[in-house]
Parts: structure tokens; C-alpha cells; sequence
């Protein structure tokens, strides 16, 4: 099968290091990702999470969008249930207005973040979710009847519209939704361990075709370490292994180094943990890697794989986005 890949940046916050580092070297992941030939690249909204360090996608989108010239920019996903639809149209109006045609629209149901943060957030609440997305498309192509309260209200900067929505899911409850409204649907496999196929089909069957997508596209994303050995990716997984450990044990922290998570002393429920996770990633060779993305996406259904990699050594984290492009013999794309 023809395979698409792209990328999901969680800008990785490692032991000893920034924020700020993390942010700076997202461009880094960019150019290499426009030059390879990955499709699209995006960003995810967390907050509270001391090693991710993407609460804005927005603003990043901005910060490597400027840095390529070819690949696609875009959220994976914006949590709408945080943000007025208005400001959202706003803000995507204003990305599409700069970099016309290489930004992505990805929306999320749940908040992304802890009850503390949600209360702070002010979040909406997520069932409110359709009616959210119906007002910020209305906003941005306008059409409220003349008694609306937002008859009169105009989404600046204008000439433009918004980027094609994408509808992320984790679980499959938003796969029928997707495929109703003619939108692009996400499957979160990188941490979810709902099976995606069931999923995928629903979105596939209920789809009807909308302006942005003549026909269903459907993403799905894991969690990738590609290394030259099978070993050498098993020692650079183990980074995330215990990051997500701790995270399932209530512990968030920046990510750990190889050598501090092969000397952890697990307990029973991180060995659990790591188990799990295990599960969800794939590790391994080129060889390895290239086998088991395509047994997955096959089984799924998926036209696209996003590859989402977080490893300690930054330099690592690059090679090993290199070498699933060689392992796919992407074609690195000449600049629109």
C-alpha cells in the first residue's frame, strides 16, 4: 500500500534541559521533516505537563511554519472545549492567511489536562463539543440567521477560511461524527489502546464528502523509536518507558535518560506500566519499524501514519525519524 507519513511534535522537555531548548529545537524536527518529504507536522495542546512543552500549539505552528517550505503545519490537535470558537476561527484565519495552503486544522474533544488545569482553563464542558464546532465554522464563513446574536460578528483577518478540520479521537465515539461532517479523523494509537480498525470503519462508512475532503482520510498515529539496531531502539525506548510508568503511577516529570530508566527499580505498577506501553510503540530497526507500521496501518485502514518519537538525545530523536524515511524510501518533495 501507499503510505503517507507525518510527524506529531510533543516537544519533548528532557532531564536537564528547557522548555525553551525543547521549543528551539522543534525547528530542527521541521526542516529535517519538509526535507525528507513527511506529509504534515503537528502539534499538540497539553498543559501542566512538565515534559511537553506544547500548551500553545498556535504560537509553535507559527515558529516552524515560518522555518519550511513545503511540509503541512498544524495542530494535533487544538482542545476546543478551552477556547472560544471565535478565537479559534481568529487564529486559524490568521495562520492561513500567512502560510496559505500548508495549515491544518486539528480539533480535540477532551481538555487535555488535569482537573486542577481544566478549572483554570475554564474549560467548556466537552459535550458541548458539536455545537462548538458548528459555531466556528459558521463564524468563519459567516450565515447566522439575522436574529442571532452573532449575526454581525466577522472573523478578522478576512479572504481567507479556515484550514481543513481534522477531528481527533482516542476511543472511537467521535469516528461517526467525523465521517457525518466530512472532516478528516486522527486515531490516537500512540496512547490509546482501544483497537483503531473499528474506528476507522465507522468513520469510513458514515462518511459524507465536504469541500476540504472529497473523500475520507483517515490518520493514524504511533509511537515510534527507530535506531540502526534493534537494541540500540530498545535502549532509547526505555526513556519513555519509565515516563510513562510515572505518568500512569500520578508522577509527571521531564523525560528521563536511558541510563537513569534501565537502573530504575520498577514497581509492580509501573511494571504494568511499561508493559502497556510496550504494546502501544513500535521499536526497533528500519527493517523492524517499516514491517510493523505498515501491519498496522493495514489492519486499521489508515492512509497515513503519524510518527510521534520521544527520546532523550535530541540527535537520536532526529536519526530516527531518517532512517523510518529511508526504511519508506520518501521521496523528499520540491517546495510549492
Amino acid at each position: 500500500m501507499s503510505l503517507a507519513l507525518s510527524v506529531l511534535d510533543l516537544v519533548p522537555i528532557t532531564s536537564g534541559s528547557t522548555a525553551s531548548e525543547a521549543l528551539r529545537r522543534t525547528v530542527d524536527l521541521a526542516r529535517l521533516a519538509d526535507r525528507l518529504g513527511y506529509t504534515r507536522l503537528w502539534f499538540a495542546e497539553h498543559h501542566g505537563m512538565p515534559s511537553i512543552a506544547s500548551s500553545s500549539p498556535e504560537v509553535v505552528i507559527t515558529h516552524v511554519a515560518g522555518a519550511t517550505e513545503r511540509i503541512r503545519v498544524g495542530s494535533g490537535g487544538v482542545m476546543l472545549p478551552n477556547h472560544a470558537p471565535l478565537l479559534v476561527a481568529e487564529r486559524f484565519h490568521t495562520l492561513e492567511a500567512l502560510f496559505p495552503g500548508r495549515i491544518d486544522l486539528g480539533l480535540g474533544r477532551a481538555p487535555g489536562t488535569d482537573p486542577t488545569h481544566i478549572r483554570a482553563l475554564r474549560s467548556f464542558d466537552a459535550e458541548q463539543f458539536p455545537h462548538q464546532l458548528a459555531e466556528l465554522v459558521t463564524l468563519s464563513r459567516g450565515g447566522f440567521a439575522a436574529d442571532h446574536p452573532f449575526a454581525d460578528v466577522t472573523v478578522t483577518p478576512g479572504g481567507v477560511s479556515l484550514p481543513p478540520i481534522w477531528l481527533l479521537g482516542s476511543s472511537g465515539a467521535s469516528a461517526r461524527f467525523a465521517g457525518t461532517n466530512g472532516l478528516g479523523y486522527a486515531f490516537a494509537s500512540h496512547f490509546s489502546p482501544t483497537p483503531a480498525a473499528p474506528a476507522l470503519r465507522a468513520y469510513r462508512e458514515a462518511f459524507a464528502p465536504s469541500e476540504a475532503f472529497p473523500e475520507p482520510h483517515a490518520i493514524l498515529a504511533a509511537a515510534v523509536v527507530c535506531a540502526e539496531t534493534d537494541a540500540e531502539a530498545r535502549r532509547l525506548a526505555s526513556t519513555m518507558e519509565l515516563a510513562w510508568a510515572r505518568i500512569r503511577t500520578g508522577r509527571f516529570e521531564t523525560l528521563p535518560s536511558p541510563e537513569e530508566a534501565l537502573a530504575h527499580d520498577y514497581s509492580p505498577a509501573e511494571q504494568h506500566a511499561v508493559q502497556l506501553y510496550r504494546q502501544l510503540s513500535v521499536v526497533g530497526d528500519p527493517e523492524t519499524v517499516r514491517a510493523e507500521l505498515t501491519r498496522r496501518a493495514e489492519a486499521a485502514g489508515a492512509d497515513e501514519v503519524m510518527l510521534t518519537t520521544n527520546v532523550f538525545d535530541p540527535a537520536a530523536r532526529l536519526r530516527s525519524f531518517e532512517l523510518v524515511a529511508e526504511a519508506f524510501d520518501l521521496a523528499p518533495a520540491v517546495a510549492a
